[in-house]
C-alpha cells in the first residue's frame, strides 16, 4: 500500500528527500518544511514525480 515518493525543494527544485506514503489515505501531495543543503536553510519541499 505505501509507495515511494520523492520530496524537492521548491526554491531550487532539487529532489533531496524520498519518504513513504500511503496513497489510499493521503491522496493529496505531500508538503514538509526541511533543510535543503543546497538552499542551506530550511525550505518547503513538495512531492515530485
Amino acid at each position: 500500500m505505501r509507495d515511494i515518493v520523492t520530496l524537492a525543494c521548491t526554491e531550487c527544485k532539487r529532489r533531496n528527500y524520498s519518504t513513504t506514503k500511503n496513497k489510499k489515505k493521503t491522496t493529496e501531495r505531500l508538503e514538509f518544511s526541511k533543510f535543503c543543503r543546497f538552499c542551506r536553510k530550511h525550505t518547503p519541499h513538495k512531492e515530485s514525480k
